[in-house]
């Protein structure tokens, strides 16, 4: 039996990567034949770790190809051709109209992304989604396969790396510095940022926004950003890093005093649980998959009011036992994200495919009420 990995682009240290990475470990180390195919691969990674999908073997009725569904592609066609067990690893995909104003080639993507998606459903023998948001997400779109929840894999020993040291020196400069990483793209909801800053920075002119996150020349959505900063008068205090390395990413982190989210689609938000492993308070708007992903941690917000997000940054700010209890409440969630947990949780799942047991398996843990979901154990406020 071989066990194959595809998946359209691999890039090196993204999520979908980390997740290749770390199920093909998980497979070789339990002996399977298995190797990661994709259209695209990144040529920052090691050579050989990917192969080219012209380069994939034949596969059997017997053999698993475990697909990354995560935009529109021309492999999500070709998916129901291959003579084999297919299994979905969903890693969302963004609704088309965050894009229809700002950028068309993304629009597309997305917009034949979720086509595609559910013309995969009835293919789909199993399905591991990153999240319950995108659990339901699989659901809302046709998909009647067992669907279990595994977060995605984070390499949390990489954030220990030694940080850029200029970084640190231009942003430890006794400043407040509420920070946001994520590329600059509508459903992040940048403006939303910048508004609520604009309130904090009123009654705390030593504060600062930095938003890391890189963007194309000549971006739309960036340009409108920028300019919105200037009609606040807000240039000196409103930072757009765009691409940056990551050891700048870890001194920005490092030298954080609030992490501020507050997007309109999430399938996971993996900067959320950045900001837990370094400690700092997060403040975040309830949408899509960040309620999940905080697990009663943070500070969540059930409406944007720019005035109550500056509101709750100047109390974590000033108040140290409810900055120390935010804190202590993501580090308990952080712990359901561990590493080693989070493997074993997927190489749980991936037996039930090889053993033929997803169905029944499913079928105990609907019973016993859990469903397959990922359970949140953290606390909050």
């Amino acid at each position: 039996m071989k066990i194959i990995q595809m998946l359209p682009t691999i890039a090196y240290g993204d999520a979908v990567g980390n997740d290749c990475a770390a199920i093909y470990k998980i497979l070789k180390d339990d002996g399977w034949d298995t190797a990661i195919y994709a259209e695209n691969i990144d040529y920052r990674l090691p050579k050989g770790f990917a192969h080219r999908v012209s380069d994939m073997p034949s596969l059997s009725a017997n053999d698993i190809l475990i697909y990354h569904l995560s935009t529109g592609t021309e492999l999500n066609k070709r998916l129901k051709d291959y003579p084999c067990r297919k299994v979905i690893f969903y890693h969302n995909i963004t609704p088309p109209d965050f894009f229809k104003l700002y950028d068309p080639i993304s629009f597309e993507l997305c917009r034949s992304g979720l086509a595609q998606a559910r013309a995969i459903a009835p293919h789909a023998e199993y399905c591991i989604a990153d999240s319950e948001f995108n659990r339901q997400d699989l659901i809302r779109m046709g998909y009647r396969c067992p669907i279990d929840v595994a977060p995605i894999l984070i390499p949390f020993e990489d954030y220990d790396k030694e940080p850029d040291a200029d970084t640190m020196r231009q942003y430890s400069d006794g400043k407040i510095n509420i920070l946001f990483t994520g590329r600059i793209a509508p459903n992040k909801r940048h403006e939303d940022l910048i508004r609520a800053f604009a309130a904090l920075h009123r009654d705390e002119p030593n504060s600062r926004l930095i938003l890391a996150g890189s963007y194309q020349d000549g971006d739309r959505y960036a340009k409108r950003l920028k300019r919105y900063v200037r009609e606040l008068e807000l240039e000196e205090s409103v930072v757009f890093t765009g691409h940056i390395s990551f050891a700048s990413i870890l001194a920005l982190y490092r030298t954080a005093s609030v992490f501020w989210c507050m997007s309109d689609h999430e399938g996971f938000c993996v900067p959320l649980v950045e900001a837990m492993y370094f400690d700092i308070p997060i403040v975040a708007a309830a949408s899509t998959a960040i309620p999940w992903t905080l697990g009663g941690s943070g500070v969540l917000l059930d409406e944007k009011n720019p005035e109550l997000t500056a509101a709750v940054t100047r109390e974590l700010m000033s108040d140290e036992v409810l900055r120390k209890k935010v804190v202590e409440g993501q580090r308990a969630r952080l712990a359901d994200f561990g590493y080693d947990r989070t493997a074993d949780l997927i190489r749980r799942y991936l037996r039930r495919v090889i053993e033929g047991r997803v169905a029944e398996e499913t079928a105990v843990d609907m019973a016993e009420g859990d469903a397959g979901v990922y359970a949140p154990e953290g606390s909050g406020i």
